[in-house]
């Protein structure tokens, strides 16, 4: 069967078309020649314009009047002059053409500079993405890189800011090692100092190298807002989380993404494990912890260095004890382990007896423990139990009874931690300059970004579960008794600080900030001593007790804090040994 020719509308079609685009553009071209005179003044009154909106707004408030004064007077003398508005709109015109003649430069490539670096970087991933029995390899030397970079971003300087690669089928991406080995030679092709993200596509067999901006250190400590049982950590990067919460920033109010982490009976992560360098800001992840914790829960802070960090807190309501020594870190975390069992006793009661579980035993528990490394030895030394032993009944059962432990670490003392600590701390945080091996030993997983040789406090990263590992910025809470704090962060902890509590009348008035001393009849019969932190600098000085009567002990500020638990079946500690005899003399501990 012939075929019937196409009809001469459809056939002539694309040749009318094609010779009305030639028409539409011929005609466009004779326009732009004629009119290239408007186009260039009006592109210089354009510039003239943003320029005298410029020098407005960097004028002070304060001499705006005067100038106005001035432009007013030069206009009414140009006015007044002959031929002067004449002349004025002679002069702008020429001023506008004269400005508006350069076009701007609509960059089509990379200039010579960046071939080179793009040359060389093509050059350097040839020993890596080449084999000798690919027939048509994609990385050769002295080969065509614009196969192989599908985009590229540069800055002022020169250097990568993005970058998208094409890479064999063969290369090994799911080794990290293989892996490893291309971002290490990126990170040093394309300038150190700065932190890449780099995205692998392995189904496409496309790397995609991106610089990441600094995450803002302008958040300070304040009331987030979330529910009870979230605790915000610190602020990511904003395609990596799906949450933002609204915060007060140094440059007004703005919405920043959050790493918030859920504890609680539902929580797959109810402990946190913080490992830093000194001075890498884990005290201030610990202090912004404990913040946020206070309006919904009670702390319990053991801090090993002995520096008092924790002065702040005090005698606060809500904090049970800020201990320092020893003695008195072991009999707090002694009353926590017990204080765990008897809230799973009274919530299992509560459930056989078909109620809802009691209240004392719903209300959070939060126990912060700062380098208990230190703690260890002392008690080694001194023959003692490592109080991480004490953890393993808050870490193992925490989560059903609402107590959640946080524990900070530095790099060096890590070999101290125990086996529990290492297994129950589910949310993991790396704060401070690390390499990639240190950052892989505590999150079980090296992150996507290179990690910079120096970082401010409080930057580091945050993985939880098994989540991805996220980067991480704290907020700044530092301590409000610290001389280097500045006045502005120095309120906002303050600020958020609860109402001291009334001091009971035992309670040694000193005006130093901490000291230990030994309670006789508050505390345990297992433990003789325990540390006492008091604040008052405004009670007076006790009259010396009279020779008869025996010397009152100082109560512990810890005592009064701790509820004291009595149901019938639930552990208790020993009972109370009563009052001290009256020819024992009372020691303070060193």
């Amino acid at each position: 069967m012939a075929r019937r020719p196409l009809p001469r509308i459809l056939s002539s079609g694309s040749a009318q078309i094609a010779r009305s685009r030639e028409i539409a553009r011929t005609a466009a071209d004779s326009a732009t020649d004629v009119l290239h005179p408007l186009i260039t003044v009006s592109r210089g009154l354009r510039k003239l314009a943003a320029t005298a909106r410029a020098k407005w707004a960097a004028t002070p408030k304060e001499r705006r009047g005067p100038t106005l004064l001035l432009v007013a007077a030069c206009v009414l003398v140009v006015a007044l002059v002959p031929y002067g508005p004449l002349l004025a709109l002679v002069t702008l015109m020429g001023a506008a053409a004269w400005k508006g003649r350069e076009r701007p430069v609509v960059k089509t490539g990379p200039d010579d500079a960046e071939i080179a670096r793009l040359k060389g970087l093509y050059e350097a991933l040839v020993p890596y993405f080449s084999v000798p029995d690919d027939p048509a390899p994609l990385f050769a030397h002295g080969g065509d890189w614009t196969g192989a970079f599908a985009e590229y971003a540069f800055d002022e300087d020169g250097r990568p800011t993005r970058l998208k690669i094409a890479y064999p089928p063969y290369f090994t991406d799911g080794e990290p090692a293989a892996r490893a080995r291309i971002e290490q030679l990126l990170h040093a092709k394309s300038g150190r100092g700065r932190e890449y993200h780099f995205d692998w596509d392995e189904e496409g067999n496309r790397l995609v190298m991106s610089v990441l901006p600094a995450l803002p250190t302008t958040i300070a400590a304040q009331r987030f807002v979330t529910v009870p049982g979230e605790t915000v950590l610190g602020f990511t990067d904003g395609d990596a989380v799906q949450r933002t919460v609204p915060v007060v920033a140094a440059d007004g109010t703005e919405d920043a993404p959050a790493v918030v982490w859920r504890t609680g009976p539902r929580s797959a992560e109810p402990h946190l494990l913080a490992v830093g360098q000194p001075g890498s800001g884990t005290t201030s992840l610990l202090r912004s912890i404990a913040l946020q914790a206070l309006p919904h829960g009670d702390v319990l802070i053991v801090e090993g260095g002995g520096t008092g960090e924790y002065a702040c807190l005090t005698g606060r309501d809500g904090v049970l004890a800020v201990e320092c020594g020893l003695s008195g870190a072991l009999a707090s975390l002694e009353w926590a382990a017990h204080e765990t069992e008897r809230r799973l006793i009274a919530a299992n009661r509560a459930r056989q007896a078909g109620h809802p579980a009691p209240e004392d035993t719903r209300r959070p528990l939060w126990i912060l423990l700062d380098r208990p490394g230190i703690l260890g030895h002392l008690a080694a030394a001194d023959g003692r139990p490592d109080p991480q032993e004490l953890l393993q009944v808050p870490l193992r059962h925490g989560r059903a009874a609402q107590v959640t432990v946080v524990v900070a670490e530095q790099f060096d003392s890590t070999d101290t931690l125990s086996e529990t600590v290492r297994t129950h701390t589910r949310a993991r945080i790396v704060l401070g300059p690390a390499t990639p091996e240190q950052i892989e030993s505590v999150l079980g997983s090296a992150p996507h970004t290179t990690p910079t040789p120096q970082v401010p406090p409080g930057r580091g990263y945050a993985r939880l579960g098994t989540g991805p590992v996220l980067r991480l910025q704290v907020p700044a809470t530092p301590d409000p008794y610290d001389d280097a704090t500045s006045e502005s962060h120095r309120q906002a902890v303050l600020a958020l600080l609860p109402e001291r509590r009334t001091a009971p009348a035992d309670t040694v008035a000193i005006d130093t900030v901490a000291v230990e001393t030994v309670t006789v009849g508050a505390i345990p019969a297992s433990t003789s001593t325990s540390v006492s932190v008091s604040v008052s600098s405004k009670a007076p000085d006790p009259a010396p007790a009279p020779r008869h009567e025996p010397d009152p002990a100082p109560a512990s500020a810890s005592a009064p804090a701790m509820p004291r638990y009595e149901p019938d079946s639930a552990p208790r500690l020993a009972p109370d040994p009563g009052p001290a005899p009256r020819h024992a003399p009372v020691a303070a501990e060193g």
